[in-house]
């Protein structure tokens, strides 16, 4: 069975325990998501697609800067708490379908979020959906929590690993891999021309298409260190480019972002290109 059928599968099992996931999961820093709506020009009542919105963690924050939001997620018991939570918090239509599945109309929106969800979907369907759904110039935006390799919880990662491969082997061999923050930055700009290379490697998920830097440009990634997990949270903004080669991809960081000797000085921040 292909990896990326296996996961979707596996992704599954969030269904199953949608009470405690939703109490557990974590949501994502407002800087970031404040920067992914500077940088896809999103003002209220833009219209913006997010793919597995699970109970709804990165919804909320949409709605909560007058996004209308087109929500996509597979999990019945999931998407219902979202609409439970969600009912009164701004204009958003769920779609209970896995993206493959899902009939959405060609260029109707100007950004696409996804997440810690991107990897649950087939990237042979994936990446040119999300082409398709986005206007010219459009913006996709992928968040999600990278654990980093830091010397002060070195020792609780051995033992999780341990303890993982002693009750689940198999979970524990395809484990992502801790990376500190500079080998990160580093391997993220020597795949940065192609945006599924680039998320591929920070998971360890089956996702790169070479195909991908086709359709989309200007990849860029910017990380937070966030507390009390220290782990560190990326996003990736490309724009919708079809049929034509990629051009020169930077990296920058979120304006908000506290000075670090690890990122400032190596790769500066740098605005987004006008369209």
């Amino acid at each position: 069975m292909p990896r990326a059928v296996e996961a979707g599968r596996s992704g599954g099992v969030f269904n199953d325990v949608a009470e405690e996931y939703d109490r557990h999961r974590p949501a994502y820093p407002d800087a970031l998501i404040d920067q992914a709506c500077e940088v896809g020009g999103l003002g209220p009542d833009a219209s913006v697609l997010e793919i597995g919105c699970g109970t709804g963690q990165l919804t909320r924050s949409l709605l909560a800067r007058g996004l209308r939001v087109t929500a996509v997620e597979p999990g019945e018991r999931l998407i219902a708490r979202a609409r439970d939570q969600l009912a009164s918090a701004g204009e958003v239509e769920f779609v209970n379908r896995r993206l493959e599945e899902a009939s959405l109309p060609p260029a109707h929106c100007s950004v696409v979020f996804s997440a810690s969800a991107i990897h649950w979907v087939d990237p042979d369907v994936s990446w040119r959906t999300i082409a398709e759904a986005l206007v010219d110039g459009g913006t996709l935006v992928l968040v999600s929590y990278f654990g980093l390799q830091e010397p002060h919880s070195a020792g609780d990662q051995q033992a999780l690993h341990a303890a993982m491969a002693r009750a689940a082997p198999e979970l524990a061999a395809g484990w992502p891999t801790h990376r500190d923050l500079d080998a990160t930055l580093a391997g993220v700009d020597e795949r940065r021309g192609n945006v599924s290379e680039v998320w591929a490697w920070l998971g360890d998920y089956a996702l790169a298409r070479r195909y991908a830097a086709e359709l989309f440009e200007d990849v860029r990634v910017a990380a937070v260190p966030t507390r009390p997990t220290r782990s560190m949270l990326c996003w990736a903004r490309c724009r919708s480019r079809r049929g034509s080669h990629l051009d020169s991809a930077t990296l920058c960081t979120p304006r908000t972002m506290p000075s670090s000797k690890a990122w400032v000085g190596r790769f500066a921040p740098a605005p987004w290109p006008a369209s």
